[in-house]
């Protein structure tokens, strides 16, 4: 038997609290999902799931009775999350699918162990840990961690078919835990499936990629979902944009400690075309930041590498930092990605990084003179105001901001007079 017993998280008082309190009087609670699968595989262990035979009221009313604060966070669906020495617990009572459409399912309560195993998506995410820290399997995912072989329990097909999402889910986990080619049984059912991708919420697609993209390394992932349409499906505008710029990507993060972010990414497989991005940004329905990011990016000029440092601070100014970084971090990516025994790039990838540690560290001077300074300096109010400040701005710029607001008003008497 496997026991994770001596795992520090496993150790912890607050979780002992948690399963004494579940299982008095007839009652169980094990650890499920996330927290055993990536014990497992010696990672990091963060939320702590547990799964029960009580109902949610059962559970609420238990730690009423402990002085253990219960908040209802999904009762409909048999979840209350117990909070512990400032730490939560997800509590959710074993369930059984009832109906299911492909996008959401009607549930029932359960206390059958083997039925809520077999509810779940994939293998490595339905173990359980019993209280004395017995890793409890019933569908060969001890075997699949081992391997790092992402499965679908029991038919790919109809665990497909009962939440489509399950499809980017596969390629996401894949991303994150898998290793060599996908399971076969599930890329062929992700692959029949694919079109019922159009039926999901934007919301729960996008909240999907961005996680695939977040992975140290989603390459094999996407080069999968590529290979069998499920990439195009959900992001046509990569259909004749590809993917080949996501290894140098990758390969760049990890030599220079990029943080990875699933937007450069993005962008890395999609064309910088406003208009297209802009449409990407509506059908994802992007948080108004996102979609504010990839329009300053698709709107950045293309830089020159050879740019003078004075050059390269009028176009800072003029076009702002996000969008060139962007820009600048692509471009040096590729660059890095031809740089072996090609000195040219690699004198390129050099100018490049010049430039992105310029814009990295870069603060936007502050003009020193506002349209209430042209009015006081005579001109009557109309478009004539702005023009003037514009002329005298482009000026300040060309001079590379050092002319201080004295200088500014005197040519802006001269302008006048």
């Amino acid at each position: 038997m496997t026991n994770l017993g001596n795992e520090a998280w496993f150790k912890d008082p607050a979780l002992t609290r948690v399963f004494t309190l579940l299982n008095a009087d007839g009652g169980e609670g094990r650890v499920v999902g996330g927290a055993v699968r990536n014990s497992l595989m010696g990672l990091a262990v963060n939320d702590i799931d547990i799964a029960t035979t009580l109902t949610p009221e059962e559970v609420i009313a238990r730690a009423a009775a402990a002085g253990v604060k219960a908040v209802p966070t999904g009762v409909a669906h048999g979840t209350v999350t117990l909070v512990i020495d400032g730490k939560p617990f997800e509590v959710t009572t074993l369930r059984a699918d009832v109906e299911t459409d492909g996008r959401r399912a009607k549930v029932a309560f359960s206390s059958d162990w083997q039925t809520d195993a077999e509810r779940r998506d994939l293998t490595i995410n339905a173990l359980y840990v019993d209280a004395k820290g017995e890793v409890i399997d019933m569908v060969g995912g001890l075997a699949d961690i081992d391997k790092r072989n992402i499965r679908f329990i029991g038919d790919a097909a109809t665990r497909v078919g009962e939440d489509y999402l399950r499809i980017l889910r596969f390629f996401r986990f894949f991303a994150y835990y898998g290793s060599g080619r996908p399971d076969a049984d599930g890329l062929r059912a992700c692959a029949s499936a694919r079109a019922n991708l159009k039926r999901l919420s934007a919301e729960r697609v996008w909240s999907e990629l961005r996680k695939l993209l977040s992975a140290e390394d989603p390459g094999r992932a996407l080069l999968w979902m590529r290979q069998v349409g499920v990439l195009s499906e959900v992001l046509p505008e990569t259909e004749k944009w590809g993917i080949d710029a996501i290894p140098a990507l990758i390969g760049t993060e990890k030599a220079l400690g990029w943080k990875p972010d699933p937007l450069l990414r993005l962008a890395a497989i999609v064309p910088p075309d406003a208009h297209r991005l802009e449409k990407m940004a509506t059908r994802l329905k992007l948080a108004n930041a996102e979609a504010a990011w990839f329009k300053a990016w698709a709107e950045a000029p293309v830089i020159n590498d050879e740019l003078s440092s004075a050059a390269f601070a009028r176009l800072l100014y003029r076009h702002g930092t996000v969008g060139i970084q962007a820009r600048l971090k692509l471009a040096l990516a590729t660059a890095r990605g031809k740089a072996e025994g090609d000195m040219q790039e690699m004198a390129r990838s050099a100018r490049l990084s010049r430039l992105l540690g310029l814009a990295q560290d870069w603060k936007k001077p502050q003009f020193p003179i506002n349209g209430g300074d042209v009015l006081d300096a005579g001109m009557p109010a109309g478009k004539q105001v702005g023009e003037t400040l514009a002329a005298l701005e482009e000026f300040w710029v060309e001079e590379a901001f050092t002319p201080d607001r004295a200088a500014l008003l005197a040519r802006l008497n001269d302008l006048i007079r």
